[in-house]
């Protein structure tokens, strides 16, 4: 235990937009335990306000007591600076557990510093595969899982994942999904949102679209046919494209720009304007993970652009569809969706608004066997 403290220490770490909503409700279950000094590290990988900033202000997360800064750059670039500069952040931090979420690179990089100091590590959102290492993320899940002491898992398959990859058993926690607890926890806030108001909107009379993976953004071509299919989309529904940056900058660029009054590009919002854009929208078209699991839990169809997903629960029993990247495919299905809707979707078991809880719980556990 920390010599600084009679309380254990534990530092949570996010470094990109998906990971702050992951957090938050991690953060106050364990805040609402009373017995921790908690210290929240952000490496910097979303510098821009608009992906970082305001999720923080919106989530009401504590401003971060280390903000490491560490920006872009290629992926040993960025994962070789997080690791440099978190391995100082511990010297000062002294911490029990350091508790990483997701997959980005500062979910590994992190990993890999603390147990090479012996520091134990919780990996919130474990045993996800989408069983194509040429994605950056699943060699970041891989690497995270194999050295976490502690790995909580959303699904079933996750665990099962887990197990084939022979990690043993009592490291694995079955606890739900805390995107779902932010989700839930939000909704009230959300709906007091404007954004409909100030673009304009009309209930599910608008589709809503994501996109920012490399693989579909940085080759100026793909990224033209997929911005061709997004338009043939928005003459059955005009869409709405919160961009982000690193979208807009190839978009501009190269000069792609879909026709506005069928898709209608804006600068990306916060989290509880997305959320309300998101729950009145007739249809998502995303290559995110996580709004695979938001869309599931609102029951809204969602349109996955991507050949695989790490989170296939999301199609086998909720809203989401893997349409790959195909323009021809994106479209067809797009107008299937609109005609027959979803069908039978529900949503998983412990997506429940609970998960942080029963994540407390075994952090509690973990410091009470100590």
């Amino acid at each position: 235990m920390s010599a600084r403290s009679s309380r254990p220490t534990i530092l949570a770490v996010v470094g990109a937009r998906p990971n702050f909503m992951k957090i938050a409700p991690v953060w106050r279950a364990l805040e609402a335990r009373g017995r921790y000094r908690l210290r929240l590290c952000h490496t910097g990988q979303h510098y821009d306000d608009n992906m970082s900033k305001v999720f923080f202000d919106d989530l009401e997360l504590p401003r971060p007591d280390v903000y490491l800064g560490v920006g872009s750059g290629t992926h040993a670039e960025q994962t070789g600076r997080i690791m440099i500069a978190f391995d100082a952040v511990l010297d000062d931090a002294a911490p029990d557990l350091v508790v990483v979420v997701g997959d980005v690179n500062s979910t590994m990089a992190c990993t890999l510093v603390a147990v090479k100091r012996g520091i134990p590590v919780a990996h919130v959102e474990a045993g996800l595969r989408s069983f194509d290492r040429t994605m950056p993320e699943e060699i970041n899940r891989v690497v995270t899982d194999v050295l976490a002491d502690l790995l909580f898992t959303t699904s079933p398959e996750a665990e099962e994942n887990l197990r084939r990859e022979g990690v043993p058993p009592e490291r694995i926690h079955f606890v739900g999904n805390v995107m779902i607890d932010s989700l839930r926890f939000y909704e009230a806030r959300a709906e007091r949102s404007t954004v409909l108001d100030d673009l304009g909107l009309e209930p599910r009379a608008y589709g809503l679209v994501t996109l920012h993976r490399p693989s579909n953004v940085d080759d100026p071509e793909h990224l033209r046919a997929l911005a061709g299919a997004l338009e043939a989309v928005g003459e059955r529904l005009p869409l709405v494209f919160p961009v982000h940056p690193r979208t807009r900058r190839m978009m501009d660029e190269r000069g792609i720009a879909p026709a506005p009054e069928r898709v209608r590009r804006i600068d990306p919002v916060g989290y509880l304007d997305f959320v309300k854009l998101m729950r009145y929208s007739a249809l998502v078209l995303t290559d995110s993970g996580g709004i695979q699991e938001e869309t599931t839990a609102l029951g809204i169809p969602c349109l996955t652009i991507r050949p695989n997903t790490e989170r296939p629960i999301t199609c086998t029993i909720g809203t989401n569809t893997l349409v790959g990247t195909s323009p021809e495919r994106i479209v067809a299905q797009a107008r299937r969706v609109l005609e027959e809707g979803i069908g039978d979707a529900r949503v998983p078991d412990r997506w429940d608004g609970c998960a942080a809880g029963r994540i407390a719980d075994v952090v509690d556990a973990f410091f009470d066997d100590r």
